[in-house]
């Protein structure tokens, strides 16, 4: 390649080759462990497959300039949810790739700012003293959809403010210990605290009437979803949103708990930092200060007061997923699922299309591989969700509405989202896919430091493997596991990325900032692993393939062993009763969510209650391990396993 192509190229391109290539080594090692195909006479004297691992490396060639196009082209403007040109874009190059390509149109309640927006600052007479800008400093085009948060309610308040810091429960009892409280007020906090649904919840039970979140220093003001209860479109929990579909009013107690109380809105720190200033009340607490470069005022209340009003817009939209399926050759009823979601806040550069463009490459590989003669072992499809930023709305709607044929056929769901934001490898799985995450990485280049395995800097990094446990639900993977109990993985490099659904998330962040070594090497995906064959078995005998699809069948089934068919109290589409998410976004449990919400809830029960609303919920955790076991052994129970088991974890 020549020289000036490669300086143009963005240097992000280096992890988006890694991070989704590592991905579908996932998915290789998973699917394809076995030879092209039998060894038959008739093909005796021809030439063998490659190995599908090696094929896909061999592609390496040429794959950043792939990815580099197709960044720019998705990145090229905003695209919300339902844009059609970035779907046209993602189903030209899977049918460009020669992949069999499905359709699936949903719609869903979708949210937009109106167009009677307005803050103000007034003087405590209530006459005008400063207007406040919302938009968005970084965005100096105006091509943006304003910030603003999805499905927040139009409301409007005129009403003193205080400043809470990062909003979360510490903050209140640090703000009430200064004898200010944050009833009937404009509450205003910095980016930081959780879930900025949960923080706009959490000030509504303080009693504030409305919420400002802070933007960072750089100009960057964070756009984002504030639902509450969980993902998917509000008016069809449980089934999917498809036209003519039942869908809920808007007076039912289970919609009213999916949208926050009380209107919020993102804004720029310098909206948020003209605020403040204006405050008088007790000092603000030193360490409040360094996240906004607060230089004066305090926490409030006033004595100025805040004119807020904010217009949502609620439509009914058409959104569109889109696959790719590779059908299986020894198992087509199998299901390897690979997913990124291409709708974005902004530009979408690293969030999610950094996903994207590396899972058009991958497409492009495996086009080319099937055209060599190869065939994967089970099916493969590959997914681009729409309105994941509204809530993950086009994942979960296809998994409600195909959630019988998952269960029984879906082996693995593979997640990227934001494949590149920064330095560091991470991940997070569920237990079974442990030990193959761990020894791909020890056969795969590091992109940042030469002469090291990704294996070598992930283990430094973290003094020790560290792998996370999937409870969080801001990601595709949200509806497979804590609905359907597939297993899942999601992989990303960096932490954190500071242009997070700001008009900073652009191609120009990605060229200059995302990797600075890419002028000095292209990291490559390798695998130095000799498939392991079973010992003494010919792999092609019927009776061996019966017992690898009994014993597949049984990891398969064990995950959804811990599903809890009416869900989790109170949260009934929450199944998980493992990886599930807490009720309470500051919670530190990140496991056994029914557990964590017993105790969250306990606050007003006698000390027996409490002890039995607890232990309710550890039963039903006890009884979802011994069905994994169960499940595991291929047994059914014995008499004795009840009593010998209980034992143990009695409550």
């Amino acid at each position: 390649m020549p020289h000036s192509v490669l300086a143009r190229l963005p240097p992000g391109s280096v992890r988006l080759v890694i991070a989704f290539g590592m991905l579908l080594l996932v998915s290789l090692l998973v699917l394809l462990r076995r030879p092209a195909g039998p060894p038959t006479r008739a093909a005796a004297g021809r030439l063998p497959v490659p190995d599908p691992a090696t094929l896909f490396l061999t592609l390496s060639v040429g794959a950043n300039a792939s990815i580099a196009a197709d960044l720019r082209a998705l990145t090229a403007g905003p695209h919300l949810a339902g844009t059609p040109a970035a779907a046209a874009h993602v189903l030209g190059r899977l049918r460009a790739a020669g992949l069999q390509t499905l359709t699936r149109e949903y719609a869903p309640l979708l949210s937009y700012p109106g167009r009677a927006s307005s803050l103000a600052l007034l003087r405590p007479d209530g006459s005008p003293l400063a207007r406040l800008s919302l938009e968005e400093p970084a965005d100096e085009g105006r091509r943006l959809v304003p910030p603003y948060h999805a499905y927040a309610p139009s409301g409007g308040a005129v009403a003193e403010a205080v400043f809470v810091n990062l909003g979360r429960e510490e903050d209140y009892a640090a703000l009430e210990r200064l004898g200010v409280g944050a009833r009937g007020r404009v509450v205003v906090v910095r980016r930081g605290g959780g879930y900025r649904g949960g923080v706009v919840a959490r000030a509504a039970e303080k009693g504030a009437v409305a919420v400002l979140i802070a933007g960072r220093a750089d100009g960057g003001v964070e756009r984002g979803v504030v639902l509450l209860g969980g993902p998917g479109d509000p008016l069809t929990p449980g089934w999917a949103a498809t036209d003519g579909a039942e869908r809920l009013g808007f007076d039912d107690e289970a919609v009213k708990r999916r949208f926050p109380k009380i209107p919020s809105m993102p804004v720029s720190a310098e909206t948020a930092l003209a605020i403040i200033r204006s405050l008088g009340g007790p000092s603000i607490p030193a360490e409040w200060q360094a996240g906004l470069g607060v230089d004066a005022g305090g926490v409030g209340p006033g004595p100025t007061l805040v004119n807020f009003t904010y217009q949502e817009d609620r439509k009914f939209e058409k959104i569109h997923d889109i696959f790719g399926v590779i059908k299986g050759f020894e198992e087509p009823d199998r299901y390897v699922i690979l997913g990124n979601h291409r709708d974005a806040w902004t530009y979408g550069a690293v969030d999610p299309n950094s996903g994207t463009a590396s899972l058009l490459d991958i497409a492009r590989r495996l086009g080319i591989m099937l055209q060599s003669g190869w065939k994967p072992r089970r099916s493969i499809i590959l997914c681009s969700w729409d309105a994941e930023e509204f809530g993950m709305i086009g994942s979960t709607e296809w998994v409600e509405e195909n959630l019988a044929d998952l269960h029984s056929k879906a082996v693995a769901y593979l997640n990227v989202d934001c494949a590149v934001q920064g330095v560091g490898f991470f991940a997070g799985s569920t237990p079974q896919l442990d030990k193959l995450l761990v020894d791909i990485t020890r056969q795969v280049k590091d992109p940042d430091v030469m002469g090291k395995m990704v294996h070598d800097t992930w283990n430094e990094m973290n003094g020790g493997i560290s792998i996370e446990r999937l409870a969080r639900t801001d990601s595709d993977f949200v509806p497979f596991l804590h609905h359907a109990g597939i297993p899942s993985v999601d992989l990303y490099y960096g932490k954190e990325f500071p242009g997070y659904h700001t008009a900073l998330d652009s191609y120009n962040w990605m060229e200059k900032h995302g990797d600075p070594l890419f002028l000095r090497h292209l990291a490559t995906t390798e695998v130095v692993k000799e498939v392991k064959k079973l010992q003494q078995l010919d792999l092609y005998d019927e009776h061996t393939r019966i017992r690898r699809r009994l014993l597949n069948d049984r990891l398969l089934l064990a995950e959804r062993s811990f599903l809890q068919a009416e869900g989790l109290k109170g949260r009934g589409w929450f199944k998980h009763l493992l990886y599930s998410p807490p009720e309470d976004y500051e919670s530190k449990l990140s496991f056994f969510p029914g557990i964590a919400d017993a105790i969250s809830r306990s606050g007003n029960l006698s000390a027996e209650e409490r002890e039995a609303a607890i232990q309710h919920e550890v039963w039903k955790v006890s009884r979802a391990i011994q069905r994994a076991a169960r499940v595991l052994r291929g047994e059914f129970s014995r008499q004795n396993e009840q009593s010998n088991f209980s034992s143990v974890v009695t409550p």
